[in-house]
């Protein structure tokens, strides 16, 4: 086991328990992690996902920002639903993207992984704008992709990263009926 990869594990694990608490702090953390994955990624070859770390980095920088002031008037963000337009949107989006990397991460790279890869980087950016956003449906998307990570790193032999996947499909559980709490009460 890595020590680098059991430290951006944690800092990952802190970053989402943070979310599930709409805690801002969860976006600069989620910068040290982001950082440090995407070395990890590299070394294991899965090249969409270490990509998808810089992508992470603009969305949390966004994230952060919007949490404090994407609210009404400048202030906080609540918890809302998707509208049910945008929910098409970027089921769509998300559709038309994966297929495309797909058939480029398998027909022009060295990618070890280019199916699960692409899922990884499609699937996680649609659900970390969602979160970046606060709609409270981003915590279904992230259990689904956690539900095929843990086993997914278990198989390439990545324990930490399919610790920190383990953990973060309990985190989803709970930021999903934090957020669901918070939507009631602010409704």
């Amino acid at each position: 086991m890595n020590q680098f990869e059991i430290v951006a594990a944690a800092f990952g694990i802190v970053s989402v328990f943070l979310s599930t608490r709409q805690n801002v702090w969860s976006w600069p953390t989620s910068l040290v992690n982001v950082t440090m994955s995407a070395f990890v990624y590299f070394r294991q070859g899965l090249y969409a996902t270490m990509a998808l770390q810089a992508i992470f980095a603009a969305i949390s920088i966004y994230g952060w920002y919007e949490w404090l002031f994407g609210g009404k008037n400048k202030t906080e963000l609540k918890v809302t639903r998707i509208p049910p337009g945008l929910r098409t949107l970027l089921i769509v989006l998300t559709a038309v993207a994966t297929m495309v990397m797909w058939y480029v991460l398998s027909e022009y790279t060295p990618d070890s992984h280019p199916l699960i890869d692409t899922v990884f980087f499609t699937v996680s950016v649609t659900a970390q704008w969602m979160m970046a956003r606060k709609y409270v449906e981003c915590w279904p998307v992230w259990i689904a992709l956690n539900c095929i990570a843990v086993p997914f790193f278990f198989i390439i032999r990545s324990y930490p990263f399919m610790i920190q996947y383990g953990v973060f499909l309990v985190l989803a559980v709970m930021g999903w009926r934090y957020w669901k709490a918070s939507l009631v009460a602010s409704s």
